[in-house]
């Protein structure tokens, strides 16, 4: 059980794991990608750094990761990055296999799924899009994009983007 695995990232009471804050609300195909990123933290603090999860769900059809803790601006840096890398997989996995999957809209509500678990309607990406992390910040007053990136998932991992060569306007 992850929560027994990593109990210093989620603090569980004692006689109650599923007690536990951050208690993951994710479906068996999402599994893997957050043990990987428990790994991923774990090995990412340092000595005096404190870290645990608040909460672990699926909001629109991806992976949503919020903590709290006090931790080094490197280790920071680094633990986000995991997080990054654990929602931007979780957008290309389908939560319920594990397997390769796509965003879909079945009345109001967005999942991750695969061609067979799928339901509802593929929600359509505009071509150059697919996963694409693009983080905004307001730069002088607008609204710009300062880091593109792109995730790849058979190497798990992002590739920077120039945002220009997407349409996106930079900071």
């Amino acid at each position: 059980m992850l929560v027994e695995a990593y109990p210093d990232l989620f603090r569980p009471p004692v006689s109650i794991p599923e007690g536990a804050q951050g208690w993951p609300e994710a479906a068996d195909g999402w599994q893997d990608l957050i043990e990987r990123a428990c790994q991923r933290i774990r090995a990412a603090l340092s000595e005096g750094d404190r870290f645990h999860f608040q909460q672990i769900k699926q909001k629109y059809g991806t992976l949503r990761i919020y903590w709290t803790g006090r931790l080094s601006a490197a280790t920071e840096h680094r633990v986000l990055e995991v997080i990054d890398l654990a929602e931007a997989r979780s957008a290309c996995t389908c939560e319920l296999c594990g397997n390769e999957g796509s965003l879909y809209r079945s009345g109001g509500v967005l999942m991750t799924r695969c061609a067979e678990h799928s339901q509802g309607r593929q929600v359509e990406i505009r071509p150059g899009f697919e996963n694409l992390l693009v983080v905004y910040r307001f730069v002088d007053g607008r609204l710009r994009a300062v880091r593109c990136r792109r995730y790849e998932r058979a190497n798990d991992l992002f590739e920077e983007v120039d945002p220009a060569g997407q349409g996106i306007e930079e900071g």
